[in-house]
């Protein structure tokens, strides 16, 4: 069973860990990490979600994401996730995320790299990813309109988008 470690509020590990699927406390937090690999042509990679996941089960979503492992880094988490989820081999040692979300229960660091990624050389985890494509942001929006898209709120979508064209 998969383990993660659980943060105080102010994000400092609390030498305790917790199983995947367990419910935390009030005051317990997890890490979680997002990638978003964006194209030159202001394009976010997105994937779908397979149908039978329990959690938003074929809905598409941005490029990877994922909880970071007991003892792992926010870094290596990312990179261990592209990997697992699209075959993509990211060197994240030295790069920091973009921005840091706060949720009930836990943190979000959401890395945007640029990377034009041939979509015909991923291999993606069939448990896990149905499919992946380029999306632009109208494109994802409507989507989210469609409710097809996870339901992450318009201005962080908004934002990966523009740090992306901001950075390029």
């Amino acid at each position: 069973m998969e383990r993660f470690d659980i943060y105080d509020k102010d994000r400092q590990l609390t030498g305790r860990t917790a199983e995947r699927g367990q419910a935390l406390e009030a005051d317990e937090y997890r890490l979680i990490v997002h990638v978003s690999l964006m194209k030159s042509q202001n394009q976010l990679l997105i994937q779908k979600r397979q149908p039978h996941k329990p959690a938003w089960p074929g809905f598409w979503d941005i490029s990877v994401g994922g909880g970071a492992l007991a003892g792992e880094t926010s870094q290596a988490a990312a990179a261990r996730e592209a990997f697992e989820e699209l075959g993509l081999a990211l060197e994240l040692s030295e790069v920091a995320p973009c921005f840091r979300v706060k949720f009930p229960n836990g943190f979000a660091d959401e890395y945007i790299i640029h990377q034009d990624v041939d979509l015909t050389r991923l291999h993606l985890q069939t448990a896990e990813v149905q499919a992946v494509k380029w999306a632009s942001y109208d494109e994802v929006m409507a989507m989210v309109d469609q409710g097809t898209f996870f339901p992450y709120q318009e201005p962080m979508l908004a934002l990966i988008f523009s740090i992306f064209e901001e950075g390029r």
